[in-house]
């Protein structure tokens, strides 16, 4: 694996499904990076030195020849431009709106909904622990059925087809917080795609599991 440039600095943590999908875009272009770890749960991400670098106190964020780049699909963007290959979209306009479609669906309606700062804010209201964890269930079991309906009449081992794109970067991180939260996973073609995608070394080596700062 080597660095097109100086190497990236990936700010990130190793349960953080958006950092994932980063981990796996990174590792698909052969671009060999440094981690800079933030505890989410210890709120490692709200220090000062972190917020100056993204106000949000969000991960991930990479840095990379003096610019810092936020939100994880923003970033997978700028890789798929600065790296072009292998191509994290594909060349056709309509074939590229229904991948970006996809990922959006998991990018922006369901795991920012679940996240730990949302399901903190639920308990700070006064839900429960049993209620909290249902929210996350409900939220990740409607917006994974509604990417199953998305690609209900497609083929190939992948999301779309025989090549990995954007959407299989946002599926498998995302079926790793489902199985968090004791999500039933009655979709087989997401499952079988999950499985082809982690037979890949890029997708297996980027496994919150396998990171440095697991615990």
């Amino acid at each position: 694996m080597t660095a097109t440039s100086d190497r990236p600095v990936l700010h990130g943590y190793f349960r953080s499904t958006a950092a994932y999908r980063v981990r796996i875009a990174l590792n698909l272009k052969r671009v060999a990076w440094r981690d800079a770890f933030h505890h989410l749960r210890h709120g490692e991400q709200r220090s000062p030195d972190y917020l100056r670098l993204n106000p949000q106190g969000l991960v991930p964020a990479l840095e990379w020849d003096g610019a810092v780049l936020t939100q994880s699909l923003a970033i997978c963007d700028y890789l798929d431009e600065r790296v072009p290959e292998p191509p994290l979209l594909p060349a056709d306009p309509v074939a590229r709106a229904r991948v970006r479609a996809f990922a959006q669906v998991i990018a922006c309606d369901t795991h920012p909904v679940q996240n730990l700062r949302v399901l903190q804010r639920l308990r700070g209201a006064g839900l429960d622990e049993a209620a909290v964890n249902a929210w996350a269930r409900d939220t990740i079991a409607e917006g994974l059925a509604a990417c199953d309906a998305l690609i209900a009449d497609g083929h190939g081992p992948y999301c779309f087809g025989k090549t990995v794109t954007l959407a299989d970067l946002c599926l498998v991180p995302q079926l790793v917080n489902a199985r968090r939260f004791g999500v039933a996973l009655a979709w087989p073609r997401l499952l079988a795609i999950e499985a082809a995608c982690l037979a890949l070394p890029a997708f297996a080596d980027a496994a919150p599991e396998r990171q440095p700062d697991a615990d």
